[in-house]
């Protein structure tokens, strides 16, 4: 693996991850900073949207629990496209496909502030995921890359502290917008940035690519896309009335049987589009299990807060941005202990435990509704804020723990998309709990909508502590190659 020598200048050429001493130069010191634009673009526009839900419910004349579909759809994209993002970036080198990727990315943002009713919205987020799908795993990818895995733990530390602060600004900015100006400029403000993000990715970014590259898996593609995509279907219509229990039923069999041919046809392609074998590996196979599971609960809280704070509560579009931002605070402010807490206690310990008080956080947020005092709400937030950072540093770190640098590309491929499907699903699983518990969520009135947000707490909380099952399986030292500073031995 080694850069394009024809597309890169002197300034910002850099040599393969193998030898991370002839890295240091202008370009690997601005690489985590150009990686950040991505990370905080994409994070700016889900949480600015996520505050900003009840608003554009009301401007397009729906409930506001279906607008879990412009959520949804966007992160089922991601999960689709994610698959061939290492593939693109090997083909065509990273620099080409990240630069496209920002540019999809804007265009989506602008068509859906030109929306004019839910479906286009879906459809234009959907166009969004495309370009999403490609900016943080093949920038992530780059990481990988070019630092060592010595560096690994604090490098993508350092990487996610300025995508953090879309968390902190998205929830007050979506207030400020939906409060004072109007809802489609939650949009627009992905544009300069794109376009800012466009001209210093071009200019800077290493490029890597193969010199030779497998074929691309069409098959794979369709048939785990078809699958995955139906899946999310099946999750976004059940208790929408739309289906009765047998088509339901039906379509939840044909998306099983898709995705069990792919698992079928990728044992047997030589070259699959994910690369399953990799699941062989302990440590991979708990991060990214262990990581798919942990999101199913987690996924859904962004989408329920607002719907708790404004419907449910009442408060305002800013009131609610505000109570949502302790918890991009204490991600961001914290995030450079988290290297030392790995290094101390070990991943094992660390996930099993940091999960266990995520699910009894989840579940304490059933308390919150009227008559809760505001700073009560703030350090639950907050607390909870800094245990959810820490378990993303260790589940997305671990991931690379004993996976080769050949493997890198297939890995991240992986994890993305497992991450990804698992916020779709927890979204959508949020809805449906929420609505499950709601006796008409068309006209509800405010104490049983906290009444059926107060259950899928609890839920979502349950179903967060099943993943320590599967952290179990790791073992005391694993993780120790990236969580200590030591780089892995051959073999």
């Amino acid at each position: 693996m080694r850069p394009n020598p024809s597309n890169m200048s002197p300034r910002n050429h850099i040599e393969p991850r193998s030898s991370p001493p002839l890295l240091a130069d202008s370009s690997k010191r601005l690489l985590p900073w150009l990686i950040a634009v991505a990370f905080f673009m994409e994070s700016l526009d889900t949480t600015i949207l996520s505050t900003a839900v009840p608003t554009i419910a009301a401007a397009l004349h729906v409930a506001p629990l279906s607008m879990k579909s412009v959520l949804a759809s966007y992160t089922l994209s991601l999960a689709v496209f994610i698959p061939i993002s290492g593939w693109m970036a090997d083909r065509f080198g990273t620099r080409l496909v990240f630069t496209s990727a920002i540019g999809i990315f804007t265009l989506g943002s602008f068509l859906c502030g030109i929306s004019s009713n839910i479906h286009a919205l879906v459809a234009c987020r959907i166009l969004q995921g495309c370009g999403g799908s490609m900016m943080v795993p093949v920038g992530r990818l780059t990481i990988v890359r070019t630092f060592a895995k010595s560096e690994l733990v604090r490098a993508m530390s350092f990487v996610a502290i300025p995508g953090l602060i879309g968390p902190m600004l998205g929830p007050i900015a979506g207030g400020l917008i939906v409060g004072y100006l109007h809802w489609r400029l939650i949009f627009f403000v992905n544009i300069p940035i794109g376009l800012a993000g466009l001209c210093l990715v071009y200019l800077h970014l290493p490029d890597y690519r193969e010199e030779h590259t497998d074929p691309l898996d069409l098959t794979g593609l369709i048939l785990f896309g078809s699958g995955i995509g139906l899946l999310s279907y099946v999750l976004e219509v059940f208790g929408e009335h739309t289906l009765n229990s047998r088509e339901t039923l039906g379509l939840l069999a044909v998306s099983i049987i898709l995705l069990a041919g792919y698992g079928f046809h990728a044992t047997r392609t030589p070259h699959p589009m994910l690369r399953l074998a990799l699941f062989r590996i302990r440590t991979f196979r708990a991060a990214v299990s262990g990581s798919f599971v942990t999101r199913l609960g987690i996924g859904g809280i962004p989408f329920l807060f607002p719907l708790l704070y404004q419907v449910g509560m009442g408060f305002t579009p800013i009131q609610s941005g505000l109570l949502m931002m302790p918890q991009a605070i204490a991600a961001m402010s914290l995030k450079l202990t988290m290297p030392r807490i790995l290094a101390r206690f070990g991943y094992r310990a660390v996930l099993i435990s940091n999960t266990l008080i995520i699910g009894l956080q989840i579940m304490l947020f059933a308390t919150i509704g009227n008559g809760s005092r505001v700073w009560l709400i703030v350090v639950e937030v907050f607390c909870y804020g800094f245990c959810t950072s820490l378990q993303y540093t260790s589940m997305n770190t671990l991931v690379y723990a004993d996976v080769s640098e050949e493997q890198a590309s297939s890995a991240s491929s992986i994890a993305s998309t497992m991450q990804q499907m698992a916020i779709s699903f927890g979204v959508a699983s949020a809805s449906l709990v929420t609505a499950f518990f709601i006796p008409d969520r068309h006209s509800s009135s405010a104490p049983q909508f906290i009444h059926g947000i107060h259950r899928a707490f609890f839920v979502l909380g349950g179903m967060t502590l099943l993943s320590t099952v599967v952290f179990r399986e790791l073992k005391k030292g694993d993780g120790d190659a990236v969580s200590h500073g030591k780089e892995l031995h051959a073999g």
